[in-house]
């Protein structure tokens, strides 16, 4: 076992089900003025869930914790390739889908840390942006 990567990617799964957790409002401000595109955080989000069964397997997540992000990618991939388009914000103010992405982060978090409210991860400015 690789204990620094897997406490990497244990991490970068917390931060993102941080993300996803967040209250709309409060997604919105950390995206600011960037534009994400939705089909960029669905596919980060489908490659979260693969990357956690391989830690899981490995010990780095208890199988209640892996229940809650199975149930995140079965629902992240239910979203059909028309709700993938467009700006994130959008899909967020528009598609129902983020609400209950939003509680099945809550209820991992709650799980694997005891209060799903949590730092959102800082964003990386990107290319050319100093």
């Amino acid at each position: 076992m690789n204990h620094l990567g897997d406490a990497n990617l244990r991490t970068w799964t917390l931060r993102i089900t941080a993300l996803l957790a967040a209250d709309t409002r409060d997604q919105l401000a950390w995206l600011g003025e960037r534009e994400l595109e939705t089909k960029d955080v669905v596919e980060e989000v489908e490659l979260m869930c693969r990357v956690s069964e391989g830690l899981a397997v490995r010990g780095a997540f208890e199988p209640e914790d892996q229940r809650h992000l199975r149930a995140i990618g079965r629902r992240i991939g239910e979203i059909d390739g028309t709700h993938r388009v467009g700006p994130w914000d959008n899909a967020l103010a528009t598609d129902s889908v983020w609400d209950d992405i939003r509680s099945l982060a809550r209820q991992f978090l709650l799980t694997r840390l005891g209060d799903w409210h949590q730092p959102l991860p800082r964003l990386v400015p990107p290319p050319g942006d100093h």
